[in-house]
């Protein structure tokens, strides 16, 4: 097992890193109170082709599909600006459903435009009643002459309203649970696609989460994606890709807590002298950095796991909630090192520690994952394990 990086990925690592700490992290704050996905700073990662990094070749793209590297470069953005780290993450995600389930005809209408960083997709799942109970979805798509006609409201949808186009999970069929799950794709600009308004974030705020409703929302049968009836399964396939990739997102943002208590210890006098002399303080930075480490040689581990195909899901889980975890309280203490301060929005702890509660929330919450892990190791339900699948 070797986690040296290569030439390559340093180079690139440092990079990235530079870029966000020059270009990105003085727009952060403003971006935070103003809400919303800017298309300035989309434009900005464009440049520096990370919207088309892992995008195929033929249409522009890096076609970089190791994992590691993925994670390097997310942990590198996070340490900065939290919420381009995330839009990207979404971006790569939408990118691999239209290579891994698109039609040609979706491939060569989209593929160019969002590894160039021109157009945003965005994906539809959750809804009102139903989030990680998958099975429970209600949105329809009933087809009829040729068009599915899609009736139903989705919630917490990242970029609705910037996306040229969502993917739909609906049910298509009459079968019960899952079986009859499918995957739609459904232009902005279809009649019967109504926008929600813009939902007023705790953290994540550099980006636009809205809610969908279809009222009789026609799409042509072609749009569909994959197979009938297997959109769930299309949906899970690279569930566990994206909790590696969340943990990355959680561990930069852990680091720029770390850094930030650090630094502030090192200037806060009180007593006479700075508070990183003293004990309680101290025994706080260093549990800090502990538990960055270890979550961060873990989450590298499952990425390697991944790139060397042996079975992953399960350091997924564990990689996703360990770092999530630790970034949470990671953010707390930071807050609690910098005292009153630390309340402020003058000070950028406070947003870390907002930005992070999300980390634990999306890609399967911390409650799902640790069932997940505990089931694996027990031997329990095969079913289950399946449909949390490795890739």
């Amino acid at each position: 097992m070797d986690f040296n990086l290569t030439d390559e990925q340093k180079l690139l690592k440092k990079n990235v890193s530079d870029f966000a700490q020059q270009e990105l992290a003085p727009l952060v704050r403003e971006i935070d109170e103003q809400g919303g996905f800017s298309w300035d700073v989309w434009r900005k990662l464009a440049e520096m082709g990370i919207p088309g990094l892992t995008g195929p070749e033929e249409y522009g793209g890096a076609g970089v599909d190791d994992l590691l590297t993925q994670v390097m470069v997310i942990e590198a953005l996070a340490r900065y600006d939290f919420s381009s780290a995330a839009n990207v993450v979404s971006h790569w995600a939408i990118t691999r459903k239209i290579v891994n389930d698109g039609k040609k005809e979706h491939q060569d209408r989209y593929l160019a435009k969002m590894i160039a960083g021109e157009t945003v997709g965005s994906f539809a799942q959750t809804e009102p009643n139903a989030g990680s109970d998958v099975a429970s979805l209600r949105t329809t798509a009933r087809l009829e002459d040729g068009h599915y006609i899609i009736n139903g409201e989705k919630c917490f949808v990242t970029q609705a309203g910037e996306a040229e186009f969502t993917i739909v999970v609906a049910r298509t069929g009459t079968e019960k649970g899952s079986k009859a799950l499918s995957a739609l794709l459904v232009e902005r600009d279809r009649p019967g696609y109504i926008l929600g308004n813009k939902e007023d974030k705790l953290g994540f705020r550099g980006s636009t989460t809205r809610t969908i409703a279809f009222d009789d929302c026609r799409v042509p049968e072609s749009n569909l994606l994959g197979e009938a009836g297997k959109g769930l399964k299309m949906s899970l396939r690279s569930l566990a890709t994206g909790r590696v990739i969340t943990a990355a997102q959680a561990l930069g943002q852990a680091q720029a807590a770390l850094d930030e208590s650090i630094k502030y210890a090192k200037e806060r006098v009180q007593f006479g002298r700075n508070i990183g002399s003293f004990q309680l303080v101290q025994a706080m930075i260093a549990d800090m950095a502990i538990q960055l480490e270890s979550a961060r040689l873990l989450t590298y581990y499952a990425a390697w796991l991944r790139d060397n195909d042996q079975p992953y899901a399960m350091y997924a889980s564990m990689a996703k909630t360990m770092a999530t975890d630790m970034a949470m309280q990671a953010g707390v203490n930071a807050v609690q090192i910098f005292g009153g301060y630390g309340f402020m929005r003058d000070y950028p702890v406070e947003r870390i520690m907002r930005n992070v509660k999300i980390t634990q929330i999306y890609e399967g919450t911390n409650e799902i994952q640790r069932l997940i892990i505990a089931r694996e190791l027990l031997g329990e339900k095969r079913s289950f394990r399946e449909l949390y699948g490795q890739k």
